[in-house]
């Protein structure tokens, strides 16, 4: 079995604190940036689980500095350089405390909370007679609010800005520009024949005022695509949609009595299956970025990223 990058513990010359997300660890310097270094771990229902994926911190990096490149002239971002493959550099921003989810299809937690009967999602009303997967009238904006630990809650526009989560004013500038960063998104995926069904948006604020997108856009743990290809046909047979993202994982944990509910037990995830899903990974990047990934040797991949950082800090 290939070796993974679970957790890093690097001391920076001039770091003032280190933050571990439920995928990145995130090292912030005196100079108003950022190292925020992609492991391979994954997470799902709101729980890392307890095996890394090979390649998959080399491959949500690689997305997400493609996508902010293919977005920047819309949407300002945080990202600066990638001395590594691992490893992206960008501007320090106070993070908005809400994820911008963002839907284009009936799909996941969205179908899930629709076939209960609800009709209303974060304050959003949907119509009766949508079949899961289906394409929604318009795109909505469905917040969730951010946990450091445990589950994000759903959230509407108007709790969010009520209880002074997020100004009003700033509000509208995040809303905005979701809608910019999803339009754009679907069109580069429509170029590589899929679908962007839904993904999610962070947000951040520099100390100059400057609002920015940060964290990563449009890779297979923020968002989910569907194959263009035999989409209505799938639809019209009431058969399930063959799609890229983290939702086949979901169903595997749910089809082992996991959704990260209390009592639950995350099932053992063999070497062989943490195979399986690094190969979708793959599969994924190939599709969306419509060209070859290039495997690198996953040995050592600590000191590999020291090596390659003492040369740029």
């Amino acid at each position: 079995m290939n070796e993974t990058l679970f957790s890093t513990n690097f001391k920076f010359k001039n770091q003032v604190s280190k933050y571990s997300g439920k995928v990145r660890d995130t090292y912030k310097l005196d100079n108003g940036k950022l190292i925020m270094i992609s492991t391979d771990k994954i997470s799902a229902f709101d729980f890392i689980l307890p095996k890394g994926i090979p390649h998959k911190g080399q491959i949500l990096n690689e997305i997400a500095i493609k996508m902010m490149s293919l977005t920047s002239d819309i949407v300002p971002n945080w990202f600066l350089s990638s001395p590594d493959p691992n490893t992206s550099i960008g501007l320090y921003c106070k993070p908005f405390k809400i994820e911008m989810v963002i839907r284009g299809y009936l799909a996941g937690h969205a179908a899930r909370e629709y076939s209960k009967g609800k009709r209303l999602l974060c304050g959003v009303k949907l119509p009766d007679g949508l079949k899961e997967n289906d394409k929604l009238p318009y795109p909505i904006i469905t917040p969730a609010t951010k946990a450091n630990n445990g589950h994000d809650e759903d959230i509407s526009k108007e709790e969010i800005i009520n209880k002074s989560i997020v100004s009003k004013s700033d509000y509208d500038v995040i809303e905005n520009y979701t809608y910019k960063l999803f339009e754009r998104g679907t069109k580069f995926a429509d170029n590589q024949n899929l679908l962007l069904v839904d993904t999610k948006y962070e947000f951040g604020k520099t100390n100059d005022g400057r609002i920015l997108v940060i964290d990563e856009i449009h890779t297979p743990d923020s968002s989910r695509y569907f194959y263009k290809e035999g989409y209505d046909e799938r639809q019209n047979k009431l058969l399930p949609q063959k799609q890229l993202s983290k939702e086949f994982l979901r169903e595997w944990l749910i089809s082992n009595n996991f959704q990260g509910l209390q009592g639950q037990t995350i099932p053992e995830i063999s070497d062989e299956y943490a195979f399986r899903v690094s190969e979708r990974y793959i599969e994924l990047y190939e599709r969306i970025m419509g060209e070859k990934f290039v495997r690198l040797n996953t040995f050592n991949i600590e000191d590999r990223i020291k090596e390659n950082l003492s040369n740029y800090l």
